[in-house]
């Protein structure tokens, strides 16, 4: 491995643990639900930190130029947790390599009649950006949602990936790559909060 490659890589693991820190939210804190509204012990906002300009920046700067190893040049993002995601490397585009495009709940009504909002193009492959990759099920859609309207999704480009939830091995069943800036392995869900490992794919 290169010593760039090598810097690179420290860096989107030492991003990841100020991500966790900032995100984190314990039941401690405040009090945080399931979705089916069952308390629980703490849950990652991404937000949080996502809305913080200097962190804003660096988490563009590092994707940026993990997208580039891999020749990417178009993303796009499903959801809230995803948004500032894309516009965040959008904003570290410089040079215009990258483009980005954002995925509808529902396809728009009215005037264009959208599903995949912005400049992207069925010409050129995609990749899946996303704040936090779990059960994958959000992600597989988003995968078939982007194939139904004529693109090629390649990988999907994560902040975290919850190990125990299945994600990475279901969207790579559908011939999608997954690379996330921080692995978190949830052993006993009432002894840790710390993340405990990280991988590149």
């Amino acid at each position: 491995m290169r010593q760039t490659d090598t810097s690179q890589d420290a860096a989107a693991v030492e991003l990841g643990h100020l991500l966790y820190r900032k995100a984190l939210i314990r039941r401690e804190d405040e009090p945080i639900t399931d979705p089916r509204g069952r308390p629980i012990g703490w849950l990652l906002d991404t937000r949080i930190p996502m809305l913080e300009p200097s962190i804003f920046n660096e988490v563009g700067r590092v994707l940026f130029a993990k997208l580039r190893q891999r020749d990417i040049s178009q993303i796009a993002g499903f959801g809230y947790g995803a948004f500032p995601v894309v516009c965040a490397v959008l904003g570290a585009t410089s040079d215009g390599s990258i483009s980005g495009g954002f995925i509808r709940e529902k396809r728009k009504t009215h005037g264009r009649q959208r599903r995949i909002e912005g400049p992207i193009h069925t010409s050129r492959s995609v990749v899946l950006l996303d704040d936090i990759l779990n059960s994958g099920q959000s992600a597989e859609r988003a995968v078939y949602v982007l194939r139904e309207e004529g693109f090629r999704v390649d990988g999907c480009m994560t902040l975290f990936n919850f190990t125990w939830g299945g994600g990475r091995a279901r969207l790579e069943r559908l011939g999608v790559w997954v690379d996330a800036l921080l692995d978190i392995n949830l052993r006993e869900p009432s002894s840790s909060y710390e993340p405990v490992g990280s991988d590149f794919v």
